[in-house]
Parts: C-alpha cells; sequence; structure tokens
C-alpha cells in the first residue's frame, strides 16, 4: 500500500489550503486585536472585576430569606406588568399592519408609501424601549400609559418587519386570479392574502407579547409603571431581601408567560 500510495504520489488531506488557513489567521488575529483595543479603550477597573464573585456572594447573602411581608403590592404590581405587555401588543398589531403594508414591495401603493413604511419600521426598531420610556413619562407623565405606549412603538418596527416579510413571499397567483376577476382591493386583500399570513400573523403577534412581557418588567426604573418601580424603590433603600422577593416574582412571571405562549403557539398554529 505505501509503494502505491509513493506511485500516485498521494499526500496527507488537509479541510483548507495553506492560503484558507492564512486567510482565517488573519481574520482570528484582527478580532483578537479589536477585542483587546475595545477592553483598552473602555477603562475597566479589573480591581473591582476580581472582587466581584465576593461581593456577589456578600448581596446574595443580605437577600436571603427573601421578604414576602409586601407580597401583596408585589403581585399587585406584577399583573400590572401583564397588563402593560398585553395592552401594548394589542395596540402595536392594529398599528402595524398597514405599515406592514405599505412596507411589502408587492402590495405598497408606491415607492413614497414604500419608503416611509420602512422608515417607521427603522425608526421603532432602533430606539430602545428604555429610551422611549424615558420620552413618554416626559410626555404623559409617571405611570402605565407613559410604559404601555414605550412598548407598543418598541413593538411597532418588529411586527412590522415580520408581517411586511411574510407579505412578500406570499403566492401571487390567487392575488392575480381575484383581480383578474375585478375584484376589488378589500376582497383581494381579506381573501388572497390574509389567509396566508395569518400564521406569520399569530406566531409573530405571540412571540412579541412574550418579549414584551420581559420588558415591561424594568419599565419602572424610569416610572413608566409595572414591577420595576417595587424593585426600583427596594434596591435605593438597599432592602435586599425585599428586592429577592421580586425578583422571584420576575422570575416566576417570565417562566409562566414562556409557557403560555408555548401553549398559545400549540394551540393556534
Amino acid at each position: 500500500m505505501t509503494g502505491i500510495s509513493e506511485q500516485f504520489g498521494r499526500e496527507d488531506w488537509s479541510r483548507h489550503t495553506p492560503k484558507e488557513k492564512a486567510r482565517r489567521f488573519g481574520i482570528f488575529a484582527v478580532c483578537a486585536l479589536a477585542v483587546f483595543w475595545a477592553l483598552g479603550s473602555i477603562e475597566i477597573i479589573w480591581a473591582w472585576v476580581w472582587d466581584s464573585p465576593s461581593q456577589m456572594a456578600d448581596l446574595f447573602g443580605r437577600m436571603y430569606p427573601p421578604d414576602t411581608s409586601n407580597l401583596g403590592s408585589i403581585l399587585r404590581v406584577l399583573w400590572e406588568t401583564v397588563n402593560i405587555a398585553t395592552f401594548a401588543t394589542a395596540l402595536a398589531v392594529i398599528v402595524s399592519l398597514p405599515v406592514a403594508y405599505i412596507a411589502a414591495q408587492n402590495t405598497t401603493p408606491n415607492r413614497g408609501t414604500l419608503w416611509l413604511g420602512r422608515l417607521i419600521l427603522v425608526s421603532s426598531r432602533s430606539v430602545n424601549t428604555i429610551i422611549w420610556a424615558l420620552l413618554f413619562v416626559a410626555i404623559f407623565g409617571p405611570g402605565i400609559v407613559a410604559g404601555v405606549v414605550a412598548i407598543m412603538f418598541r413593538s411597532i418596527g418588529f411586527i412590522g418587519k415580520l408581517l411586511g416579510e411574510a407579505i412578500e413571499e406570499i403566492d401571487t397567483r390567487p392575488v392575480e386570479a381575484l383581480e383578474a376577476t375585478g375584484a376589488s382591493r378589500f376582497k383581494v386583500i381579506a381573501y388572497a392574502i390574509v389567509p396566508q399570513v395569518m400564521p406569520t400573523f399569530w406566531a409573530v403577534a405571540i412571540l412579541r407579547w412574550d418579549i414584551n412581557l420581559r420588558e415591561s418588567t424594568v419599565l419602572g426604573l424610569v416610572g413608566a409603571g409595572g414591577i420595576g418601580i417595587i424593585l426600583q424603590g427596594a434596591i435605593d433603600t438597599f432592602n435586599w431581601p425585599e428586592a429577592a422577593t421580586v425578583l422571584l416574582a420576575i422570575l416566576a412571571l417570565v417562566v409562566l408567560g414562556e409557557i403560555v405562549s408555548a401553549f398559545l403557539r400549540r394551540r393556534i398554529l
């Protein structure tokens, strides 16, 4: 066998050529340099980093055992958090439908409306929920109204983009068939477009509600309602046992939301 291998000039197999290996090494080297440059530019206080495990242990020690004396108020505000996420998702779904329609290339009336729809989607997604909350707290004042509007504005871009992409991927034959019969635009949308995007619609709406449930837990940190108000108060007063109770309540809410969203996806989709 050795003689046959030598006769045909067989070489050891390699997954990458020397040129590909050099290119991959160069990419890794550039990435490593970028990481080291980023770490050097943000001025990390490494003494605090090395001390963080002992600080975490001390903090968790102060949190135990959790204080449940204020559990009634925590559950009430937790329900308020669920309402913020639910109302905001419902409003975002309603508003995002026309935006998705004009942001899809195959349904938008003209290029002006196409770019208007995409501008709305990009503007919504480019601003974080906390930034929206700060803005609307300044407009509406502290409370759940600012939280609902902030979550809604953030969700419009997410829902509208995914629905717009679903509209662009529909089968055009039913649309062309209805248009050939002289059907109105409303009937074309209702009978040719809507049935094709309904699975995506429900999947996106449920997913966004699940995301909004998580995001609404921190709105209270900037005064926009929800469980974050009690959490911020507990942290500001160094009431770590109550902060632990709030964190456990948030964890339970997120897990419950995941269960509910999975159940809805199984039943609807």
